[in-house]
């Protein structure tokens, strides 16, 4: 049984840095300067001057199913409706980055 525990626990460490290294290794500070420069003016103060309702906020980003890191970078990398793709315009670094300044900024009420 001790063995199958340790096992266990070696699985879910091993689980744990492979989806938590990646949020951990992006820089919301970088991304703040990323979002001012290539956001700020269409999502002032976490809003949305294109879509009212889909706003930065954490209930709109829960709401719209954007309310991870992976998500947001989806979003910037791609084009979906109003917003364009940043894909080729930042790199991956820059989308990561600005992906946790969003997130970060949402979970702190903007």
């Amino acid at each position: 049984m001790t063995a199958f525990l340790s096992a266990l626990i070696v699985v879910l460490v091993c689980l744990m840095v492979i989806w938590v290294a990646p949020v951990q290794a992006a820089d919301s500070v970088a991304g703040a300067t990323v979002f001012n420069t290539n956001c700020a003016a269409y999502h002032i103060g976490g809003g949305n001057v294109v879509n009212g309702a889909k706003t930065l906020e954490a209930d709109a980003l829960a709401q719209f199913g954007m309310d991870s890191l992976k998500a947001i970078q989806i979003q910037v990398t791609n084009d979906k409706a109003a917003m364009p793709a940043f894909k080729g315009r930042l790199t991956p670094e820059e989308i990561a980055n600005v992906a946790a300044y969003v997130l970060n900024q949402s979970e702190k009420g903007w």
